[in-house]
């Protein structure tokens, strides 16, 4: 267990699989990072039960400071242990778990663990153009703007510039 001050990022837990697939499965939430698709039972017990087992991701559950309710996930994907580098992806499943700095410290938190505990030198992660709440919590954790890929999704109908933001490890 990894503990914040508002939260703190745990292991996933069989009882989280619920969250998960209604999560998965709502247009709002999915909308922040990717085109929406339902996702049958069959194939999100499959990813429940591969997600733990890839060798090249870290999966933390965001929980509330009791480690009890599941608020979110962030995962460091496509970790690369000759670049030292992964990507960030960060789900808060309901909208009233949002907007409350539950995120932007499970990013410090998960992005603290990929410096100290993985020796990574890069974290890097995408963010809609067009949400800036996301990208604000992203800049107070320390990440920078490196560039914007134009028109690089198809969302709900219309297309989106993808914003791409890093973090590097401090050298001393």
């Amino acid at each position: 267990m990894i503990k914040g001050e508002m939260i703190v990022l745990t292991e996933l837990r069989s009882a989280d699989s619920a969250a998960l697939f209604e999560w998965i499965n709502s247009p709002e939430t999915v909308h922040f990072n990717a085109p929406y698709s339902p996702v049958h039972e069959p194939n999100h017990k499959a990813w429940f039960e591969a997600i733990t087992n890839a060798p090249d991701r870290v999966v933390f559950a965001i929980r509330d400071l009791t480690g009890s309710r599941i608020i979110g996930i962030v995962q460091l994907v496509g970790l690369h242990s000759i670049h030292r580098t992964a990507e960030l992806i960060i789900r808060i499943g309901n909208e009233a778990d949002r907007n409350r700095g539950a995120g932007s410290e499970a990013v410090k938190l998960a992005t603290d663990f990929a410096f100290t505990d993985r020796n990574l030198q890069r974290v890097w992660l995408r963010a809609f153009g067009d949400n800036p709440r996301a990208i604000r919590a992203y800049e107070k954790a320390g990440f920078k703007i490196e560039g914007t890929m134009r028109r690089a999704c198809f969302i709900d109908g219309r297309w989106k510039d993808e914003v791409i933001m890093a973090i590097l490890r401090e050298t001393v």
